[in-house]
């Protein structure tokens, strides 16, 4: 029987932009918060990568072409990184090029599959690969790297509603614009937000049709293309609840 792991959705709750390194990573501090919208990775053995797309539930998806199945997907990464070898079915619900970490939680899946708990060795892979090994509610600082862990009790079972828009946005681009900005504050709780509305403008469409369907501010998660509301509004977009890590 192959063993099966869930990889859970992260969701940026908030997202400041602290400075810049001499290397141009970013240094961030964000809280960030795990869902219950989660892919499942089965590994048995052999080698090889194979994926059933299955992400229902959202206004636009992405094509599972612009996912990538070959070394540059993350689980693959993530296996080499780790130097083990498993023939893994990826079951995606996360949408690719959201801001809700899916390729980052199919590495931190793959981490815990190896039973590796090391956020150094995490950080390797991606900024929220730490993040999601730890899973729950965190602070989140340095680049990704440094995860202080907050009372997830507090706001478990919470709900949002989450309108992804049929986008692919680059987390790269966001930066890079938010760079070519002199570093711009979001006024909204999230530093990237203007970079990502002024390197992909039509992410404005969706932000304000949720904004008009719910009556709420939406923000947006991480570096997009995900806007969410705190509340259930299943007319409008996909509702999540806050977990516990699993």
């Amino acid at each position: 029987m192959p063993d099966v792991l869930r990889a859970h959705a992260k969701l940026t709750l908030s997202l400041r932009v602290t400075g810049v390194r001499d290397d141009r990573y970013h240094l961030l501090d964000a809280e960030m918060v795990s869902l219950d919208l989660a892919d499942t990775l089965e590994f048995s053995a052999g080698d090889g990568l194979e994926m059933e797309l299955d992400t229902g539930g959202f206004a636009g998806t992405v094509p599972s072409g612009s996912i990538p199945l070959d070394d540059e997907n993350l689980v693959r990464r993530a296996l080499k990184v780790l130097g083990r070898r498993a023939h893994v079915r990826l079951h995606k619900r996360i949408p690719a090029g959201a801001g809700l970490g899916g390729g980052s939680a199919d590495a931190a899946a793959v981490l815990r599959w190896a039973g590796v708990v090391d956020l150094d060795l995490a950080a390797t892979l991606g900024a929220d690969v730490p993040f999601c090994l730890v899973g729950g509610r965190a602070r989140v600082t340095g680049v990704g790297e440094t995860v202080e862990p907050l009372d997830v009790d507090l706001i478990a079972g919470r709900a949002y509603t989450l309108l992804t828009p049929p986008l692919h946005v680059s987390t790269v681009e966001v930066y890079r614009q938010w760079d070519r900005m002199g570093g711009p504050t979001g006024d909204n709780g999230n530093d990237l937000e203007p970079a990502a509305l002024a390197a992909y403008p039509d992410l404005a469409v969706w932000r304000n049709r949720l904004g008009d369907d719910t009556g709420e501010t939406p923000m947006l998660a991480g570096s997009g293309g995900t806007w969410f509301v705190e509340g259930d509004f299943p007319e409008s977009g996909r509702v999540v609840r806050v977990c516990r890590p699993s």
